[in-house]
């Protein structure tokens, strides 16, 4: 028989890392751990406050619910509607089936012969903060960055683009921005023609989720390609996911598989967006290493062309320890580096 159990983890963060949804300090994440003959399997499930669709009060109840149904072996609850502990769950269950418990998608990447070019992340802070971190960044070879925008001044958040493009043209450095749903529908237009100046690869979500229409306006007129990011989360619905993509028609799609239900939900939305000719990237949803490594073996795998959002490791004072490491703008595996006991 199978036996389940989890462990809560609370992340800190190094610095305070700001957002257009407030500045986070702390994150929480649950190791869920199965067991079946003298072997284990680990797999987070991760919440990001007032973005996961199952930030709920009963989410750690439903999660000992399952841990209780798995280890009885009784029919599981349906998970759809909780995505961050279906992912949890299907990382477990590969990590048991593994040869190793954290080598769920063997390749030259777990081998360590091959690497995932990723972006450089800049959170939110004042002018001299962000300006600070893309220049740490760029000196750590990074050729794509990637800008939190829509909590500042945006005069401010463009005279910062505006020195990083004068020092850097487009085919040296890409420079993607993340408005996290900042701007009013009514203003969004102006500022992405504002910042079209730049000669931007992407922004993603300019305008709250559930305005398909006006989405679709801007994603027909904008100056900038747009990649919807948050717009998928809650979207489970292989019919209504085809929908919104044939309403809004955008031009990227950004994957979290922590938030979108795990990595069947996200292999789903990758051959919608094969078949309908979308170009993606995908990104961490701010996990451990644990769910970290598992996001990127699984994107290795995907036929990726694009720099991918898998650059989080460093961001917390208190991660699982792990091979994985960031050289000059790629994630690698580094096997001389064993994993931290949880």
């Amino acid at each position: 028989m199978m036996k389940a159990h989890f462990k809560k983890h609370t992340l800190i963060f190094k610095n305070p890392s700001g957002t257009s949804r407030g500045v986070l300090l702390k994150k929480d994440s649950w190791f869920l751990i199965l067991s079946k003959d003298r072997k284990s399997g680990i797999g987070e499930c991760s919440i990001l406050k007032g973005l996961s669709y199952d930030d709920h009060p009963d989410f750690e109840k439903t999660l000992a619910m399952l841990c209780n149904q798995i280890t009885r072996g009784e029919t599981l609850l349906d998970l759809t509607s909780w995505p961050a502990i279906k992912m949890g769950y299907e990382m477990a269950l590969l990590s048991l089936k593994g040869i190793h418990s954290y080598e769920l998608f063997p390749s030259f990447f777990t081998k360590g012969s091959k690497s995932i070019p990723i972006n450089g992340l800049v959170w939110m802070g004042s002018y001299d903060f962000m300006k600070q971190q893309i220049d740490a960044l760029l000196s750590k070879g990074f050729n794509c960055i990637k800008i939190k925008i829509g909590a500042l001044d945006f005069d401010e958040e463009l005279r910062l683009i505006a020195q990083l493009r004068k020092r850097y043209d487009a085919k040296t450095i890409s420079i993607r921005v993340d408005a996290n749903g900042a701007f009013l529908f009514s203003e969004a237009l102006s500022k992405l023609q504002k910042l079209s100046a730049f000669r931007l690869h992407s922004i993603e979500q300019p305008i709250a989720t559930k305005q398909w229409e006006n989405m679709a306006f801007l994603c027909k007129k904008t100056p900038i390609p747009i990649a919807l990011d948050e717009e998928l989360i809650g979207v489970f619905s292989k019919a209504l996911q085809i929908q919104m993509l044939d309403q809004i028609c955008p031009q990227y799609l950004v994957f979290k598989p922590t938030l979108l239900g795990g990595f069947s939900s996200t292999l789903q939305w990758l051959s919608l967006a094969k078949e309908k000719g979308i170009d993606w990237w995908i990104t961490s949803a701010l996990e451990s290493n644990i769910g970290l490594n598992a996001i990127a073996q699984f994107t290795f795998l995907k036929n990726i062309s694009l720099p991918q959002g898998l650059g989080t490791g460093s961001l917390f004072t208190n991660n699982i320890e792990s091979p994985l490491v960031i050289k000059k703008g790629c994630l690698w595996t580094d096997n001389s580096i064993s994993w931290k006991q949880i």
